[in-house]
């Protein structure tokens, strides 16, 4: 059964199957695991927002979901090493999801590569019918002509069926990446624009070792 259908698909149609188990599990290993994220991170943020203690000790005590991780991370550094919250957002993610990006960004290849693929061993599959013809004494028939056509397009639907999907998860992915961007920076603002946050321990102002060396040569 196996060789039969070897017979039919050739190697470029081995490959697609391959890449697409692949994808597959990438893709519903990725939108799980980012929904599940999304999910837990709108609950605790809904919950530091309406409680009255330490917002800081409930950010840390949750910093095993990576969005809160990534909050976290803007409260402790930010007036410290940048005053750019979009650009923190843009390197903790970086940091955090980059298991993910690199996921992502195999559906994209596959999405880009399997038509590509389907389309070779079409080709392939005609050059290898033709010659057969070419190589033969008996003169080529319609049926004859049509079964090797018929076998040789295999891999092109293989190719659009597994790139049509695999397209589709890569912009579902992307969305997920994009609102979580999005919602961080927004709670990045949020939460440093709270006087809570500002006077945090990990809120420090730049110059303040410089104003405090001022006051005491003032002193003096």
């Amino acid at each position: 059964m196996l060789t039969a259908l070897y017979a039919k698909i050739g190697m470029a149609g081995a490959a697609l199957i391959f890449i697409g188990v692949v994808c597959v599990y990438l893709a519903v290993k990725n939108i799980v695991y980012l929904y599940l994220v999304g999910r837990d991170f709108r609950a605790i943020t809904a919950v530091i927002i309406e409680n009255d203690e330490d917002k800081n000790a409930l950010l840390e005590a949750n910093i095993k979901n990576p969005l809160i991780a990534i909050l976290n991370d803007i409260v402790k550094t930010h007036g410290e090493h940048s005053n750019d919250i979009k650009a923190e957002a843009a390197f903790l993610f970086n940091h955090y999801f980059k298991k993910n990006i690199r996921d992502i960004t195999l559906i994209k290849v596959v999405a880009v590569i399997s038509p590509l693929l389907g389309l070779l061993g079409t080709l392939l599959g005609l050059m290898g019918v033709f010659g057969k013809l070419s190589s033969s004494a008996a003169l080529a028939t319609s049926v004859v002509l049509a079964a090797g056509i018929w076998e040789a397009i295999y891999t092109t639907v293989m190719g659009l069926t597994l790139a049509i999907p695999a397209l589709i998860a890569y912009h579902v992915l992307t969305i997920y990446m994009r609102s979580f961007n999005l919602e961080t920076i927004e709670y990045g603002y949020r939460f440093l624009g709270n006087s809570h946050y500002c006077m945090s321990k990990y809120h420090k102002p730049r110059n303040h070792k410089r104003r405090k060396s001022a006051e005491n040569a003032n002193e003096i």
